[in-house]
């Protein structure tokens, strides 16, 4: 039951990286119509995430009185109606409104398909379960880099807007008429029980950081490896698609590094060996000719524990206060995010190459490791506070 529910789950999810795909694949007829700079692209591409900085406590404390299927539900809802806000637009701030009542939608979606899978895996391959499910993530961006593209050369650039919404809305009737709440997890209570021990304090922080630093690596990599093979003489073009190799790789090479997790364990020696794995493909972008072999090696060893590192979301929260520490974990992460470009950006100008904010990204996938093993350290802090008072 829980494969099948996993496979929803994962259906559903695609409408998320459908639906942030948008603008970026549109930016250029946005420019035309509107008379944007690509400062302003930008800036509506960002606010699919600023309302997750503001909104995950909140989302996650109201997962206490409101069942996580009536959540994914209304999260796929309000991207359905993000996306048709901006496609019915007129002026460009309306797109933008779009964009952020989509981010609210990305926010509670994400937050609550994350405990889903902890619900249904506890116990049970959940690192394999949260690769799999980080994975639908890039599958939909991916599948927008495709069909967006040609939806805006066809018919318009509103029509791609309008396809990820319907996408998103059906979704939303799948999840609502098939999900099916674990039957061994406790009921939903009336909400002033529920508190975070001190451990789980610790231990949902560092999930959180090492979530986050993983993630802004992975987002300064996208952004100026390019810029690097640029630097050697490759054009725009392939310079994109090179890069862009490492990201197809990770969708499988992340479900396997999962399984090695669950099957075998050792955590956090699979953690230190794709983290350096990381930091060499990073090291290996700056050589000439080595661009392709770069992304092959980022792509198949570097990011592949994504769902390794989310998974460490769940095992560090009791079912009953799992929707709240999601929301202390997101809100976490929403600002790492919200604060590493504008400082890669601060590295890029003072370094004057792209060189720079790769030196950066390879620092912050240095720290995933150490924070694994805080992590580690604490939950056998748990572990053993537990067996006393038993």
């Amino acid at each position: 039951m829980r494969w099948r529910i996993l496979g929803l789950l994962f259906l559903a999810r695609i409408g998320l990286g459908l639906q942030f795909q948008t603008v970026a694949s549109v930016g250029d007829d946005l420019v035309a119509a509107y008379g944007l700079d690509y400062a302003g692209i930008g800036l509506l591409i960002g606010l699919f995430m600023a309302p997750g900085l503001v909104l995950a406590l909140p989302a996650g404390y109201w997962g206490r009185f409101v069942s996580d299927r009536i959540m994914v539900v209304f999260g796929l809802g309000a991207l359905a109606l993000g996306g048709l806000v901006s496609s019915l637009a007129v002026e460009s701030w309306t797109i933008g409104l779009g964009r952020i009542f989509a981010g609210a939608g990305f926010l509670f979606t994400n937050l609550y398909f994350t405990k889903m899978v902890a619900d249904w895996f506890e116990g049970h391959e959940i690192a394999t379960a949260m690769s799999i499910l980080v994975m639908s993530w890039p599958f939909g961006i991916a599948m927008g880099q495709v069909g967006h593209a040609w939806l805006a050369v066809a018919y318009c650039w509103q029509i791609p807007f309008q396809a990820a919404s319907l996408y998103c809305l059906i979704a939303a009737l799948a999840v609502f008429a098939f999900y099916r709440t674990p039957h061994d997890l406790p009921p939903l209570n009336n909400g002033s029980a529920a508190r975070l021990t001190r451990q789980e304090w610790r231990l949902i922080l560092c999930a959180a950081v090492a979530w986050g630093v993983f993630n802004a690596a992975y987002v300064t990599y996208l952004s100026y490896g390019p810029k690097v093979l640029e630097d050697l003489g490759q054009t725009a073009i392939a310079a994109a698609g090179i890069i862009s190799v490492g990201s197809w790789i990770m969708i499988v090479s992340g479900a396997v590094c999962g399984q090695i997790v669950d099957r075998i364990g050792g955590r956090n020696v699979v953690l230190s060996v794709c983290m350096g794995g990381a930091i060499v493909a990073l090291l290996l972008l700056s050589k000439p000719d080595a661009g392709l072999s770069a992304s092959l090696l980022f792509g198949l060893i570097g990011m592949a524990p994504a769902g390794v590192i989310m998974a460490l979301s769940g095992q560090a929260l009791r079912p009953h206060v799992r929707a709240f520490g999601m929301g202390v974990f997101f809100t976490v992460y929403y600002a790492i995010m919200l604060v590493t470009p504008p400082a890669v950006g601060a590295i890029r100008d003072a370094t004057g190459n792209a060189q720079g904010p790769i030196w950066f990204a390879i620092a912050l996938f240095a720290l995933v490791v150490p924070l694994s093993l805080m992590f580690q350290h604490f939950k056998e802090m748990q572990n053993l506070g537990l067996r006393k008072e038993a």
